[in-house]
Parts: structure tokens; sequence; C-alpha cells
């Protein structure tokens, strides 16, 4: 069976972009054809790529990591690939020596062709790193390649539910542990010597049971749906950790309307996540501590006011915790016949070490007040008609009481604004003349293979914003006000998207112009509506093309005729000037965007100013002087 490589994984052999890649199949007639995959994602022969490039000089060896993933996708087709990785992890499990035995550092023995051939590399990449991180970096590469079916919880998330768990747990559940990200991180952080996951996705549940196998003899994974068919009824966990999948529509509120977990209510059918968060409570020892994902709807949907109003009367909904505006943790303890603690820990805006702090100082602190952090709110204020236990309800703005001060400051940093914009503005001069220079349309330069243009997906849509450990999406208004991406996509790039590299010119169609501008960060997803620009550095400043590509004539070249609205910058002239020269234009493009820039900057500024005047004065700390 043959290695096979896609042109991402070319990019990542030799330490270049993806338009690199494709600039070499275009111009190179003795680049490797497509063995298989599909024309907009073909697979390449892993042996033909490896010589070819040592051939151009550029590979010197494939990295070990990723031969032993070539061999483990070479097993199967895409809809299989858990499965190949489920068995080399099995591989890794037969291996009877300590997880963290490696290697000394030397020349690589040669790769076995006989006993475990198919996951050779594998067996090498676990000699010499270990079989946990060799697991771990494989995984890795799956759920890049998988994007749509697992959606581990983000590292950061994950990290501050482990550390939220008290001081000592001997056992920890995850109800829908997928790979089992959870798990790991309590394992690692606290210790527990029995550990319980299920997960519905059979591939997933046993990748989460190879990956906790090979740390630790008291994990026990098994497949099949929680609320439906719980393999853990009749177990009582110290702690249970999850992060459930949200807007589930089809959770099986028919057949479990009687069931005995619904014991503050009935979860309505739209709301599955007071579901979990039940099942959560009824695997818990009395006493015991629940930390769940839950998404801020939750809080104050009118349909789960009742279920939430019995979660407060009895002392089971301890915290909620405000990560962003897309993920919050509700923190719940199973009522143990003492009597309910009489408020709620609010924490918005807090940082991991402040949100721990905050929730191992609320026992001893029940009025405990963080002005900016957190906040205790007694139940009785909380059970109105909505029951809302949204923190940012509950919680004073951030920086309430220190109007005067921020004013001040706010102040400052606009006059210094104001400073700056006259040693922004360019120094220019009227031409004598008009130089005459030839023009070339932006679609020729690509035929040429001086740039390559690409376009988003026209389906993708921006996620909410801000959204812990999600990916950035680059949206078109980014774009116009020039600022950092504002959209999140929840599953990593694939292969049919396209990531920002440092460099890029993107491009959308706004107000009559076409706004352009200069990626100085890689690693956005492209959004609707965009155009990506990647030009050949040797051959064009990509800030003299973005400032070119601005001027008002292009958006008339750019407009077709047909419809007189769609735009297509191929159609945008450019100018053919020497490199250098590109060059000092692009340098006289770039500060006029930084003045730009800091123009929109100076502009918000002085909303702010006027907004902390307004609130200033009327609360009574600002006056005239």
């Amino acid at each position: 069976m043959t290695d096979t490589v896609t042109a991402a994984d070319i990019a990542r052999l030799a330490g270049v972009g993806r338009a690199a890649v494709s600039n070499w199949r275009r111009r190179h007639p003795d680049f490797p054809q497509p063995v298989g995959g599909t024309a907009t994602s073909p697979l390449f022969a892993l042996t033909e790529v490896e010589a070819w490039l040592r051939g151009q000089g550029k590979l010197v060896e494939v990295p070990l990591e990723e031969r032993a993933w070539q061999q483990v996708r070479a097993r199967a087709d895409e809809p299989m690939l858990g499965a190949a990785l489920a068995e080399a992890g099995g591989h890794l499990l037969s291996d009877t020596r300590p997880s963290d035995t490696r290697a000394p550092r030397g020349p690589r023995r040669p790769r076995r062709e006989s006993d475990g051939a198919a996951f050779g590399a594998v067996a090498e990449l676990a000699a010499e790193r270990g079989r946990v991180e060799a697991f771990e970096l494989l995984l890795g590469r799956y759920l890049e390649a998988q994007p749509r079916r697992v959606g581990p919880t983000p590292a950061p998330i994950a990290d501050v539910m482990a550390d939220l768990l008290d001081e000592r747990v001997e056992s920890v559940l995850d109800p829908s542990c997928g790979t089992g990200t959870l798990l790991v991180h309590a394992l690692e952080r606290r210790g527990p010597g029995l550990l319980l996951g299920q997960e519905v996705d059979e591939v997933s549940a046993r990748l989460a049971g190879i990956r906790l196998a090979l740390r630790t003899p008291g994990a026990r994974i098994l497949p099949g749906d929680s609320l439906r068919r719980d393999a853990f009824r009749d177990a009582a966990a110290d702690a249970v950790l999850c992060d459930p999948p949200f807007n589930e529509r089809h959770w099986g509120y028919e057949e479990l309307t009687a069931d005995l977990r619904w014991e503050y209510g009935l979860p309505p059918r739209m709301e599955p996540e007071l579901a979990w968060v039940q099942h959560a409570l009824a695997h818990l020892r009395p006493g015991g501590l629940a930390v769940i994902v839950m998404p801020p709807a939750a809080a104050g949907r009118r349909s789960g006011r009742r279920i939430r109003a019995q979660l407060l009367r009895r002392g089971a909904l301890r915290a909620v915790v405000a990560l962003s505006p897309s993920h919050h943790l509700w923190l719940l303890r199973r009522p143990g016949g003492e009597p309910p603690q009489g408020g709620v820990l609010m924490v918005e805006g807090a940082g991991h070490e402040e949100i721990v702090t905050a929730w191992r100082d609320f026992p001893r602190a029940p009025d405990l007040d963080v002005p900016g952090v957190c906040r205790a709110i007694p139940v009785i204020d909380l059970l109105d008609e909505e029951v809302d236990v949204t923190p940012g309800r509950h919680l004073p703005a951030a920086g309430a009481g220190r109007t005067p001060e921020r004013f001040a400051a706010t102040r400052d940093r606009l006059a210094a604004v104001i400073a700056r914009l006259d040693a922004l503005t360019p120094e220019v001069r009227p031409a004598e003349r008009p130089p005459e220079v030839p023009v070339v349309p932006l679609g020729e330069l690509a035929r040429a293979g001086a740039l390559t243009v690409q376009q988003a997906p026209l389906r993708r849509e921006p996620g909410t914003p801000a959204a812990i450990g999600e990916i950035p999406l680059l949206t078109g208004e980014d774009v116009i006000e020039d600022r950092e991406p504002s959209g999140r996509v929840a599953e990593a790039p694939g292969d049919r998207q396209v990531v920002t590299e440092a460099g890029d010119i993107v491009v959308t169609a706004a107000a009559r112009r076409f706004a352009a501008r200069v990626i100085d960060r890689a690693g956005a997803v492209l959004g609707p509506h965009l155009v990506l620009v990647r030009v050949d550095p040797d051959v064009l400043d990509p800030h003299y093309l973005a400032g070119i590509l601005r001027s008002s004539a292009n958006v008339r070249h750019s407009t077709a005729v047909s419809t007189g609205s769609r735009t297509d910058v191929r159609r945008a002239l450019v100018p053919r000037l020497p490199l250098d020269e590109q060059r000092r234009l692009g340098a006289l493009f770039r500060q006029m965007a930084e003045l730009e820039s800091t123009l929109r900057g100076g502009l918000a500024l002085g909303g702010e100013l006027a907004q902390l005047l307004a609130d200033g004065v009327a609360e009574g700390g600002l006056g005239p002087a």
C-alpha cells in the first residue's frame, strides 16, 4: 500500500506555503503526478514527492513524525482513518515497555518491514519520543484531517475545568468524552485512580480508550449514547467533567420523559443542555462536583427557568463562569443533606488563575466580591421571574467606579494619537507628467505565476466571536475596518478552506471601491465574499499591489458589465514597474494605511471619551474644571 500526501502535507515537508506547491506543479513538468484523491484535493505518492524534493534541494529527510502519520493514513481512506489510527494505537499498547521509555538520541534504526511493517515508523516514533507523545502527535494530525467529525474541548477550557476540581478526587466521569481530552487533563492535574468515559461515536471512544490506557490502567471507556443508554447507570463519581453537544434536538426527549435522572424537572425538548446537567448530577456522590461547558443561552432561556430555579433552591448550582461570549461553565454540587449555601458565584472577564482563585475562596467568603472579576449573588436575588444566571446581568460594568481615572487615561491616549498624525501624513509631490508604463490585468499576472488568486467558499459563515480556542475567521468588515479577525470557526482548517499567510493581500468590494489589506499575521480562515491574492515577493511588492487595487479606476475595470455590480479582482490593471520602484511606492501606501488606521483609532477614542464623560457626570465623579 502506497503512502500518500496532500498538497498541504508537501508544503509542511518543505516548510513552505500551499501557494509554493501550486507554483511547483505549474512550473515543473517533472513534479510528481497525482495518484489518487480528487481534482481539488489530489493525493501524491510520498516516495515520489520525497525524491523530487531532494532532487530540488528542498528536503534533506522526511521527518519521522510525518512518515509515521503517512503510514497510518495509507491504511485506510478518510472515513476509516480513525480506525487505522486505533489500529496503530493497538500496536503501541502491545509494547510492554513503560510509556515514557525513550531511545537515546543517535542514528535511527532502519524501518521494520516484517513484523508490524505497516506501522514501522510509528514504532520508531514511539521509541524516540515515548508511546504517549507518539500517539498524541498522530491524534493531533487525525483531528486536523477530520475537523467536522470530532471537536475536542479547546485546551485552555480543559485546563480551567481540571483545575477547578477538588484537590482530592478518586474518580472522574465524562459522559460525552470525545477523544478523552477532559479525562487526560483531569489525570494530569488531579491524578484520580479511576477514570470513566462514554462516547456516542465508536471511533472516538476507541481512540479515547487507547489514549488513556497508554497513561494509566485505571480507565474505562465505553461507546454509546449516555442519555439513552447509560453505560454507568449505577456509578457515582467524585467529579464529572463534561463538554456535551450543544443544540442536539434529537436527544431522546420522547423516550426519557419519565427518567429518574430528571430530579429537578423534565428538560424541555429544545434544552438538551439541561438534560446533561441533571445526568451529571445523578452520577455524583453527595458533595461531588460537576464542571460542565454550557452555551450562554442556557443561562436565560425562558423554557429552562423552572429547572434553573430548582437547581438554585436546592443549592446544586454553585457558580457560573463566563469564559467568552460562546462558552460558559456551570459548577454544580450534588446536595448531600447539609443546608445549601446562600449565594452563587458569578465570574466574568477573568483569566485562568483568577477563576480558580475565586472558586477556592468562595466557600470561605460567601459574600466574595472582587471588582472586575467575580461576585457572590444571593440566591434570593436570582429567583425572580426570569431566573437568569448570566454573570453579566449581575456584575457591575468593568471599570465602574474608576471613571475619572479612565477618562484621564483615554484623553492622554487621544492626545498622543493627534500628535502622531503630522508625522504619519505621507510626503508626496505632483509628478511632472504621467509616467508611461505598461499595465497588465491581475489575471495575466496570475497566469504568469507572479501571484495566485483564491476565493473563500461562499457558504462559510462566521461563528460567534472570540470563542476560546477556536480558529479566527476574517470577515469583510474586518478588512474594511482594518481590524483583527472577529469571526470564529469551530473546526480546524481543511483542504477546501483558505488560510492566510503573512504578506497575503485580502480584498473585498466596499462602497464603490476595493478595500485591500496586507495581512501581518498568518493563521486566519478567509471568510465569505473575500478574495486572497498571494504574490511572489521576488516579482511583486504586496503593499504596492494593495495600494493599486484600491484605485477608483480599478473598481470600474473590475465591474462586470452584465450586472453592473459583480466585481472580479482579476480584471484590475496593474502598472508594471521595477521591483525597487514598487517597494518605494509600497512604503508610501503602507504609511498611508497606518495614517488611516490611526485616524480610525482616534475616532474610536473620541467616542469612548464622550461615553466616559457621560458616565462620569452621571456618577458624580466628573465635573467642569
